[in-house]
């Protein structure tokens, strides 16, 4: 027999699909269903909305989110490689196929709904984890950083501007090399900018 835990993995998976194929208000609970090979009542015993269910999809994406980017600067390294590792935790996300068609498709209801979109932007920038990451570099004087909230923004941006949005738009992931690079030169123009040169 299978696990509550298993059940809500297929459903889950399987609403990722319908959402993505239908959109939030043409998706059907009932082909949500035939898809996770379930019936409608197993679905509903689980989620109680399509709401809810579209719901479980973002604090999924947010689970993943955490996991992923669990990272603390160490003050007795260098700085470059602790960067490179950031990025490179950032780009693990944004090369990995199910994270991006799980992000893709609470991106394009987010257009529809903005409530939604900040909530989104708000538990999925993980733009804490950079924050933190960079002030405390700068309180150990391996960066000159004033506002670590907007060097954080850049920083952010800078990957997601390659590997995120293009994605989004386009269904074509970048490849894991291709990721290799933007992070590499990511994290050498953030240092050009913020740099302290006899830390580099």
């Amino acid at each position: 027999m299978c696990s509550t835990r298993y059940k809500r993995g297929k459903i889950i998976h399987a609403a990722v699909a319908e959402f993505r194929e239908s959109g939030f208000a043409g998706a059907s609970m009932d082909r949500i269903a035939a898809r996770a090979c379930v019936s409608k009542r197993t679905v509903y015993n689980h989620f109680e909305s399509k709401e809810t269910l579209f719901r479980a999809i973002l604090d999924e994406l947010v689970d993943r989110v955490d996991g992923a980017m669990d990272l603390t600067y160490d003050p007795a390294q260098p700085p470059c490689p602790q960067f490179l590792s950031l990025a490179q935790a950032e780009g693990r996300l944004l090369t990995s196929p199910e994270f991006m068609t799980l992000a893709t498709m609470v991106v394009s209801e987010t257009i529809r709904d903005p409530a939604l979109a900040a909530e989104f932007n708000k538990k999925t920038e993980h733009l804490d984890t950079f924050r933190s990451f960079i002030a405390a570099a700068a309180e150990a004087g391996h960066l000159r950083v004033e506002d670590a909230p907007t060097a954080a923004t850049q920083f952010l941006g800078l990957l997601k501007a390659q590997a995120f949005w293009p994605v989004v738009f386009s269904g074509e992931l970048v490849s894991e090399a291709r990721m290799e690079e933007i992070a590499a030169n990511t994290v050498e123009m953030f240092m050009a900018r913020y740099g302290v040169a006899e830390m580099d």
